[in-house]
């Protein structure tokens, strides 16, 4: 494969998969891959706290005047 050239996303996310089994093993793989997830559950988190705290009569206001 040249550098400038892609591979399909499938076949990246098979090829990772596989090296990442190679180089930590089944168990550590998956802890990998569920680190991503838990962030994004954080982040929704964090803004559904934002939310709560907002006013929404007062934002409505601001946007709608």
């Amino acid at each position: 494969m040249k550098t400038n050239e892609f591979i399909n996303e499938d076949e990246l996310f098979n090829k990772a998969i596989r090296l990442l089994n190679e180089k930590l093993g089944p168990l550590e793989t998956s802890r990998f891959l569920s680190i991503a997830n838990r962030k994004r559950v954080e982040s929704v988190k964090r803004h559904q706290q934002w939310q709560s705290k907002l006013n929404k009569e007062k934002l409505f206001k601001e946007i709608f005047g």
